[in-house]
């Protein structure tokens, strides 16, 4: 989903105060996201106000994938990588803007940065290593999911929302 252009969002409504006027009420509850996603769309396909609708996950779980492990070679590598990618940005922008001698042509000054930060990045990378001691010698990739996910509505409208979605399962 795409925000359109003048969209603002709107203040985000806690349901913890049970004094407030403009309370949420689910309407739907899934187990994907894309689930959700097409209830909303359903909703706003059959001119429902979906300004007046919000997509919750809740129960949220840390999924750690460890995708190999790190060793010297690796954590050199990885730096380089990220060095060499700073180096050509900060070269190419130093051609663009010609701040060096002009006879030097910008494709040069990124070349010099990439090679310039992979060195550096691979040397920050294998000191950044060995300072760990062998703790954490593996690398992963952390991704934090809802396991659950509720389409809620305010309450003035939740009734009309609910019905419409009813029709959405019923004539799946």
């Amino acid at each position: 989903m795409t925000a359109q252009p003048g969209a603002t969002a709107p203040p985000p409504r806690h349901s913890s105060d049970p004094h407030a006027s403009d309370q949420r009420r689910p309407i739907g509850s899934y187990e994907s996201y894309s689930e959700a996603e097409r209830a909303v769309d359903y909703l706003s396909d059959n001119g429902f106000p979906v300004e007046r609708v919000a997509i919750i996950g809740s129960d949220v779980k840390l999924v750690e994938q460890v995708v190999g492990r790190l060793n010297y070679g690796g954590a050199a590598l990885r730096g380089a990588g990220s060095g060499a990618l700073t180096g050509l940005l900060i070269g190419w922008l130093f051609g663009i803007f010609n701040w060096f001698t002009p006879v030097l042509a910008a494709f040069t000054l990124a070349l010099y940065g990439l090679v310039f930060g992979a060195v550096i990045g691979a040397l920050f990378g294998l000191v950044a290593h060995a300072l760990q001691g062998g703790r954490r010698d593996f690398a992963s990739v952390r991704v934090m999911t809802p396991t659950r996910y509720e389409v809620v509505a305010d309450e003035a409208v939740a009734g009309e929302a609910k019905d419409l979605l009813a029709k959405m399962t019923g004539g799946v």
